[in-house]
């Protein structure tokens, strides 16, 4: 925990330095993952445990209200992006966590939904979440597009995702605030091509 031994404006700098020490072509990788599904009409799925859930949660939430305009989103003519986080049926995710174990939680929902070019962003900090591993590993094996957003070393899940974004710190907290803060850039980058505005207006 950075934050135990460091003041706030140490904390803040090494904040700053890990941004920018990470990959960009990564988090560029992401952005175009999500988009394309848009393009293709196929479902987004995100996954999570704890932080991470809350995290999936969030992105999940955004990318299906912010990726158009406010006043657009009455037109049922506009296409949507698709996306779901399979962190929010709880009923389902406490069955399956009781008659058959918490390791099929994600898996069991992705065996129900997900369909070939569908994309899974799988999120563990560790990057050996047994429930993140058995998830990503059905769906290289069904055609899904699968993004591990990891920390620490990566894990398991770092090399068994096809693609990675990976923030290479030991620190849980600023790892999963990380995530989160780039996926607000992705975010917009997947609204901004979406409407055609900013470095994609026409």
């Amino acid at each position: 925990m950075l934050g135990a031994s460091l003041d706030i404006a140490s904390y803040v700098d090494r904040f700053k330095a890990e941004l920018d020490n990470l990959d960009q072509d990564q988090i560029k990788k992401w952005a175009d993952l999500v988009y394309g599904a848009y393009e293709s009409g196929n479902f987004v799925y995100i996954i999570g445990n704890g932080g991470s859930g809350c995290n999936a949660s969030h992105m999940a939430e955004d990318l299906g209200k912010s990726s158009l305009h406010e006043k657009d989103l009455g037109d049922e003519s506009l296409r949507r992006l698709k996306v779901l986080s399979l962190t929010d049926n709880v009923g389902w995710i406490m069955a399956v966590g009781n008659d058959v174990g918490y390791d099929q939680i994600f898996l069991q929902q992705l065996m129900n939904y997900g369909q070939e070019g569908d994309v899974l962003l799988a999120i563990s900090g560790s990057g050996n979440s047994d429930n993140i591993l058995k998830a990503v590993d059905w769906s290289n094996r069904h055609g899904l597009k699968t993004l591990g957003l990891t920390g620490y070393g990566g894990g398991k899940l770092r090399d068994m995702a096809q693609h990675s974004f990976h923030v290479p710190l030991d620190d849980m907290g600023m790892v999963e605030s990380i995530h989160l803060a780039i996926f607000h850039w992705v975010l917009n980058d997947v609204f901004a091509r979406i409407n055609s505005e900013g470095r994609y207006a026409k």
